[in-house]
């Protein structure tokens, strides 16, 4: 085919197989055109050998190899000064970098090296062309580089038949096939081909240029027979043939597909030109979203027909437009707030009551309350959730009880802090024409939950502001009457709101600062604060194993014991809640983990001497009420928003003019109280030994200690009476006594509030005996009588009766 053409032509281009998978060009010779012919020359008996990594050489076929190896370097340079002929083998291993004898097939091709060339790099590369096969006999030499005894295999002559000639066609139309149906092979191989007449060429070209594995090849170039060459070469090129055809059309598939999209593409580009020019919406696909998540909503027809009427402004609006943003804003929370989605309660009453057991210690009313709503829920199937309100001191665990009461009726918990809220529309959300506008807090939180019946805890209740801005307290009515909540109406949302499946719980310390309208709605829950007795079981329970695991000390193994717990709660904190034990347990905590980390061991047992060692001397003591225990001094009961507390009160006389002088800071309440019991005394004071004439010669002054902290309320006018008449008899009040009391100018004791605050103060503080008005009896019923053992009350009606029980009658100034 190309005998009569003087130039060689690069057929790169032709191999059956990509460039990337090839090392090296196959070139077909072109001043042969009848294949494997040894041109006379003689091959010697021993030849030098060059291993190749990633070909086989046939016979005839012409190559380019770069030679980089340094022993292949030697044996070119040797072969091309000798005969220019060399012994060319495949590697079994492409990887290998240094062969030895063992990674070299048996059977190569003499080549015979047409040229080399000196590279600008300094490389070598050469061009050889393919002779005959041969079989290595023995390697003579392997340094400095392999040298063979080799047997030249002649080859078996042509077969003259119409059955090898058709298989030979076969080979050439297949293999033109192929290169027609490869995109990177030049339609001229096909020619290139089609003109090749010499069978054992054509067969060793084609051979040469498959896209197949060495290995493969090898076989192909061991075979003696040329008629069972070809056959395994057919075979091989009906599998080439498949893939060819298969990627063909894969990638006319893509190529079809691209040009859809580009189609597609070009024409949505055209629209939104077009929709620009008339001013007109480009995020077609957002809508499509929309829409797409809208088909599967369950919602109320009214949120059915906004969400609509949204879509079809988006539709006419250009998103560059300041309204766009705020439409569909709206339309994405209308399918975001979970509408008709419920979870699922648990009506088993006796696993919730064991969860809130487990939670907290004690809160026996609140756990009662609870599971009576989930038995009336169980039975009746739907009912409107109570709004409960849970008032007590600080740390008692009202906040932590909302989420042990969502675990325990398997609903969502979510918190919403009220705490310095000021603006109302934290509650009902801002009018979409402002800027930044976003809905309410409430329904913000029923979003996040994806839930319309979860416990929502609203914390601190009564410390909602109320300024110019608005009144959260009025704007939270709506939400907490169970009249009104099924039609909650968002002013962002612009649709009514069914709450009425939310169990609200609000959160309090002080019930006094909450709006009286707002407080009519609230089912009320007292939880006055924890015992000497409760607050060492919680330690126990829940305080030490959590301050353990937080330091690290889960796995060792001490033990702090009740005695040791008890010196805590009465001599380092005084408090209603746990939090102040929970920080000193804390502090031990600490110590111990350092002592473990230098010394890696504890003392199995904390003892009352390493307590004292650890959080220092004792902070509080009892002695105080034995060293004040003088005439004029009395102690009384108060409450606080922290709980109960005790308080001195403390009276002097002087030379004077008969005036009163009251001093501690007091509220109006508190000086009128003092008033009150001053002018009691003066019209007894024959009946309690008093000499009237004192009221105008002294000066009588009442002071009440802390005078940094504000001080009212009624309930001290009985400690009030008990101290002024202490002073003016010179009589010592009871040591270890408390009192609480309103009086009236008649000298009646009358019942006051926060008992059990008050009770379990005085019992922190080490007092025995208490005056109570005898109406106030029953509060002190409902206290535990372990939480009280040891205690005295005195139940009074009169202010006589006070005195008596009071004022020590054998000590006298």
């Amino acid at each position: 085919m190309l005998s009569n053409t003087k130039e060689s032509m690069n057929i790169s281009e032709l191999m059956l197989r990509s460039e990337e998978e090839a090392d090296f060009i196959p070139i077909i010779p072109l001043n042969e055109s009848e294949g494997e012919t040894n041109d006379g020359i003689d091959i010697p008996g021993i030849v030098p050998l060059l291993p190749l990594r990633n070909t086989v050489l046939f016979p005839g076929v012409v190559i380019p190899i770069t030679v980089g190896r340094d022993k292949s370097i030697k044996a070119v340079q040797e072969a091309y000064k000798a005969d220019k002929l060399i012994g060319v083998v495949a590697q079994k291993d492409s990887t290998v970098e240094d062969p030895i004898v063992a990674d070299l097939e048996n059977i190569g091709t003499v080549a015979k090296i047409v040229k080399l060339i000196k590279m600008p790099d300094g490389g070598t590369t050469i061009i050889i062309q393919g002779r005959s096969r041969f079989i290595i006999r023995s390697i003579t030499d392997e340094d400095p580089y392999f040298k063979a005894s080799i047997e030249v295999l002649q080859e078996a002559a042509v077969p003259v038949s119409d059955e090898f000639a058709a298989q030979v066609s076969n080979i050439k139309d297949m293999a033109a096939e192929i290169v027609n149906l490869s995109s990177n092979i030049p339609s001229e191989a096909a020619i290139i081909l089609k003109n090749i007449e010499n069978p054992a060429f054509l067969i060793n070209f084609v051979c040469s240029n498959l896209n197949a594995e060495i290995r493969e090849k090898q076989k192909l170039l061991e075979l003696n027979d040329i008629k069972e060459r070809a056959g395994q070469l057919t075979q091989m090129l009906q599998k080439e043939l498949q893939f060819a055809e298969l990627k063909n059309k894969v990638t006319n598939k893509t190529k079809v597909e691209l040009d859809k999209q580009q189609r597609e593409y070009f024409l949505q580009q055209q629209l939104k030109s077009i929709k620009e020019e008339l001013g007109g919406d480009t995020n077609e696909r957002e809508i499509k979203d929309l829409q797409k998540k809208a088909e599967s909503k369950q919602w109320p027809v009214s949120a059915k027909e906004a969400f609509n009427k949204d879509i079809q402004k988006l539709e006419r609006m250009h998103p560059s437009t300041p309204d766009y943003s705020v439409v569909y804003n709206h339309a994405d929370l209308m399918l975001d707030l979970p509408w008709f989605e419920y979870s699922e309660d648990y009506y088993d009453l006796r696993k919730a009551k064991k969860v809130l057991d487990n939670d907290h210690y004690g809160m026996a009313k609140i756990k009662e309350r609870i599971l009576e709503y989930l038995a009336v829920l169980k039975l009746k199937g739907d009912m409107k959730s109570p709004i409960l309100c849970f008032v007590g001191p600080p740390g008692i665990g009202k906040t932590s009880l909302g989420k042990s009461i969502a675990h325990a009726i398997g609903r969502k918990y979510v918190r919403l802090s009220l705490g310095g809220m000021h603006d109302e529309s934290e509650i009902r959300g801002h009018r979409k024409t402002y800027i930044g506008a976003m809905p309410g807090r409430i329904l913000q939180s029923l979003r996040k939950v994806k839930t319309s019946n979860p416990v929502m805890i609203l914390d601190e209740v009564d410390k909602v502001g109320n300024d110019m801005r608005g009144d959260p307290s009025s704007a939270l009515l709506e939400v907490l009457d169970p009249e009104q909540n099924n039609s909650f109406y968002d002013n962002y949302l612009e649709l009514e709101y069914d709450l009425s499946k939310v169990l609200f719980i609000a959160t309090a310390n002080n019930l006094q600062n909450i709006q009286p309208a707002l407080r009519d709605r609230l089912e009320i829950i007292d939880l006055s604060g924890y015992a000497v007795e409760e607050k060492t079981e919680i330690a126990k329970r829940h305080l030490i194993p959590k301050q353990k695991e937080a330091h690290g000390l889960k796995n060792i193994n001490f033990k702090i014991s009740d005695r040791v717990i008890e010196k805590i709660i009465q001599d380092y904190t005084r408090e209603s809640g746990v939090r102040e034990l929970d920080r000193m347990l804390a502090s031990v905590m600490r110590f111990l983990a350092k002592e473990y980390a230098m010394k890696e061991k504890l003392k199995p047992v904390v003892s009352a001497r390493d307590i004292e060692k650890i959080l220092g001397k004792p902070k509080y003591s009892n002695e105080i009420y034995k060293t004040a225990n003088m005439p004029g001094v009395a102690v009384g009961l108060a409450w606080t928003y922290v709980g109960g507390d005790i308080l001195f009160i403390e009276t002097s006389t002087s030379d004077g003019k008969g005036e009163l002088k009251l001093t501690g800071n007091l509220g109006n309440v508190m000086k009128e109280s003092a008033t009150t019991a001053l002018t009691y005394l003066q019209a007894n004071a024959s009946k309690y030994g008093i000499d009237p004439k004192i009221f105008e010669k002294k000066t009588i002054h009442v002071h009440v200690p802390e005078g940094a902290v504000p001080k009212d309320g009624p309930s001290a006018g009985v400690t009030m009476m008990t101290s002024l008449a202490s002073s003016l008899t010179g009589k010592r009040v009871k040591p270890f006594l408390a009192m609480t009391g309103e009086i009236t100018l008649r000298g009646q004791v009358l019942p006051v509030g926060g008992i059990k605050e008050k009770i379990l103060a005085a019992k922190r503080a080490g007092l025995k005996e208490v005056i109570l008005c005898s109406q106030n009896e029953k509060d002190v019923e409902e206290i535990d009588s372990a939480f009280i053992k040891g205690m005295q009350f005195h139940y009074v009606k009169h202010m006589s009766q006070v005195l008596d029980i009071a004022l020590n009658n054998k000590e006298k100034n």
